[in-house]
């Protein structure tokens, strides 16, 4: 087959298949999906992309109408049914279609992907692997599948792992972002429409135990090179840049560099980012000066408003450094937006003092996530005994997914959506997120709370 001739569809799936998917509030490029595009075009085949917050048509569809030798699809452990359920479509419209499945679930847990409508796996960062693949079905090119590291793979139908290395971020080439401008009124972080990804390092240099990205990657945080990363900066067309790593805030003589190189260049864009309220709280002074080049969100893990969580979970910070940080936020007019676990030890009275605590410190931006324990890893294993619940659905941080130890489910979700709605009308109040349709989410976290079956129960 010529190269010309050779069609690939890459696919990011859809969140939700019910109104818990935040579309239209939160809505993600598809880096990894751009980065993938920029080297199968180089080598000459024609490429599609399909993302499912955007896309009107069924992936089926997509399938039908652009006709692919190969379908990749990545995702999150919540979009696995999904994934699966594309490569089940895409054999069913050729048996001789090459499906592949990536992205961040099938690095840690790829024994689930081991279907027989699925052909490879990979369980890296290394996207160039995919062009072994290709060179293996269909450039007849000197390759065994043994050789190829970081996949997984079928002979003789009996599943085959081979090893996974790190992979240097700084091999990826720039990502073709024309998926992105074709759809301007999509990919926002909240007001901030039309936002830009640009990923800076792989992997997360701290070890939270309720955390699974620490060990992406093998394990190995990664980052490029900052003036690449500001060569990027500068030729996106987008005045909203959402940088992506599990911590931008961590090196602060890689930090400073940036700024310089962004005022050099004279960048004048709007940043978001991830940040640890230890490194706000000890570097005040430099945060000023990331307000003064751009940056207006900066995500914090807050995590718990006690210490004794704040330990369990490895956190290595303080009660002390989250109320401080949000202080230093407010009086700089950096948009701090805090997240929370609701822990599975939580009783009544924490969700209450949970609420308290965030109006007294006045933190206008909260995101509020039920304990988790990711899949394929030592904390499930704690969890496997108390789980509720098989469906890879429901690790998005919105289900219960184990058993709490207080409270009843029923109960422990009464709270939870109880929290939500008082952290909305609090929101509603203060004018954040003044485009969202407040009354929808509020009428929708009521009914859960009195429903037996929750409308984000079904996917």
């Amino acid at each position: 087959m010529q190269k010309e001739s050779l069609i690939v569809l890459l696919i990011h799936p859809e969140i939700s298949r019910t109104k818990y998917n935040f579309v239209g509030v939160i809505e993600n490029e598809c880096l990894e999906l751009e980065y993938i595009s920029t080297i199968l075009k180089e080598k000459g085949y024609t490429v599609y992309l399909y993302d499912g917050q955007v896309e009107q048509q069924s992936v089926a569809t997509a399938i039908n109408k652009y006709k692919p030798n190969i379908v990749y699809v990545c995702g999150r452990t919540r979009q696995e049914n999904f994934m699966l359920e594309y490569c089940k479509q895409a054999k069913e419209y050729s048996v001789n279609t090459i499906t592949i499945i990536g992205g961040l679930h099938a690095q840690l847990c790829y024994e689930r992907m081991y279907k027989p409508y699925v052909d490879y796996i990979l369980t890296t960062f290394d996207i160039y692997k995919i062009l072994d693949i290709i060179d293996y079905a269909y450039n007849s090119k000197k390759i065994e599948l043994q050789q190829i590291e970081g996949i997984c793979y079928k002979e003789n139908n009996v599943w085959k792992k081979n090893i996974s290395r790190a992979f240097d971020i700084n091999k990826l080439p720039l990502p073709d972002r024309s998926y992105f401008y074709e759809h301007p009124q999509n990919y926002r972080y909240l007001e901030l429409e039309h936002s830009a990804w640009v990923r800076t390092a792989y992997s997360c240099p701290y070890r939270c135990s309720f955390c699974h990205r620490n060990k992406m990657n093998s394990s190995t945080y990664v980052c490029r090179e900052i003036k690449d990363v500001v060569y990027e900066i500068e030729h996106i067309q987008s005045n909203h840049i959402y940088i992506v790593d599990d911590d931008f805030l961590f090196n602060i003589d890689r930090l400073k560099q940036f700024v310089k190189l962004i005022k050099e260049k004279n960048i004048k864009k709007k940043y978001i980012c991830y940040g640890r309220a230890d490194f706000i709280v000890e570097n005040e002074a430099f945060m000023k000066e990331l307000k003064d080049i751009g940056l207006y969100y900066v995500l914090v893990g807050l995590e718990a408003i006690h210490d004794g969580q704040l330990k369990k979970y490895n956190k290595k910070s303080s009660v002390y450094n989250n109320s401080k940080s949000i202080e230093i936020c407010n009086h700089l007019g950096i948009n701090i937006m805090g997240m929370f676990i609701v822990d599975l030890t939580y009783s009544a009275v924490d969700f209450r003092n949970l609420y308290k605590w965030i109006k007294q410190h006045q933190l206008k931006h909260v995101a509020i996530s039920i304990f988790t324990p990711e899949m394929c890893t030592e904390t499930y294993d704690r969890y496997k005994d108390r789980l509720i619940t098989d469906n890879p659905s429901h690790w998005d941080y919105l289900h219960l997914v184990a058993s709490p130890s207080k409270l009843s489910v029923k109960k422990y979700y009464f709270c939870y959506y109880k929290l939500l709605i008082k952290l909305f009308i609090k929101a509603k109040k203060e004018g954040v997120y003044d485009f969202i349709n407040y009354g929808d989410y509020i009428k929708s976290f009521v009914g859960n709370i009195f429903k037996a079956k929750r409308d984000n129960d079904d996917e």
